[in-house]
């Protein structure tokens, strides 16, 4: 397998924007542009709050959206590529890698690209997002009752008798560091030449590597392409997601369905007129015997 390139020059041009939620992010290679994507953002990060008994924990989201501001790093290479995007002094970090790798089909090999990796790391402990996050409570004994600490600035004592309704599960996640990855991902895929368009909303499951809880990555307003650019920050031609490409047909639907019934009303009076012309045209003879005298 081919490996990425040496890291390239980067911008991020999400100032240029129409929407403030939607991000563009250019790599370049010599002065030309390999790897282009606008997308908007966010994750969705489950972590743990102590519930108001300071002893059993509730979990709760984090929305974390991808900050204007930025920091961006990327790769390209022939068959594979990445960007990588970090903000809040890399506190959040994500990681898109794309590959390009033939494609069997009923006719030919064919070739395409896919976004096949995706990392997410953050912290927990970091209060925009994370605002009421503990740490694993470590029960401590004091003369037959344990005191709970959680992040060493809320003490519960609980003595026996209550001790026995509190649990401290493998649940509990500190907060802190961590790193959720996709697993078998093979998303956006694309013919090669192309660039990948989606407007519509998608999400995408990371999976963390503590405890296996679910990060979900919510994408939309997606133009991405990862290879083959051939002018400088110009996509190719877009290959649209199938859930755009069925919201276009039920948009234009009943516009064809109105032509066509308009177009039949105005053949369904053409012939009226028409035939209405002829029979009028036409010698009427009269059905009273009598009036054939007066005929001619």
């Amino acid at each position: 397998m081919a490996r990425i390139g040496a890291e390239q020059e980067v911008e991020n041009l999400s100032g240029l924007s129409p929407s403030p939620e939607k991000d563009i992010f250019v790599v370049r290679d010599n002065g030309t542009t390999c790897l282009m994507a606008e997308f908007a953002a966010k994750l969705m990060v489950p972590y743990d709050v102590s519930a108001s008994n300071y002893v059993d924990l509730i979990t709760e989201d984090a929305d974390i959206p991808l900050s204007r501001g930025a920091e961006v790093r990327g790769n390209c290479g022939a068959t594979e590529s990445e960007l990588q995007i970090s903000w809040l002094g890399k506190v959040y970090t994500l990681k898109l890698h794309f590959i390009k790798e033939g494609h069997n089909t009923s006719k030919r090999q064919e070739a395409v690209w896919k976004m096949n990796k995706i990392q997410f790391v953050y912290d927990s402990s970091e209060r925009t997002y994370f605002k009421d996050a503990v740490n694993h409570p470590v029960p401590m004994q004091i003369n037959g009752c344990f005191a709970i600490d959680f992040n060493r600035n809320r003490i519960q004592v609980l003595c026996a008798a209550n001790l026995k309704e509190t649990t401290f599960g493998p649940n509990h996640i500190n907060a802190g560091k961590h790193t959720a990855n996709s697993h078998h991902l093979s998303a956006l895929v694309t013919p090669a030449g192309k660039s990948y368009e989606c407007q519509a909303q998608q999400t995408i499951s990371l999976i963390t590597s503590d405890h296996q809880r679910t990060v979900t990555l919510v994408l939309s307003e997606v133009r991405i392409q990862p290879f083959d650019i051939s002018a400088d920050f110009v996509f190719s031609e877009e290959h649209k997601c199938p859930v755009d490409e069925r919201e276009q047909l039920e948009e234009t639907l009943p516009l064809i369905l109105g032509l066509i019934l308009g177009l039949m009303i105005v053949i369904t009076v053409c012939i009226y007129h028409i035939h209405h012309k002829l029979t009028a045209s036409q010698v009427q003879i009269p059905r009273d015997r009598s009036q054939y005298k007066h005929m001619g």
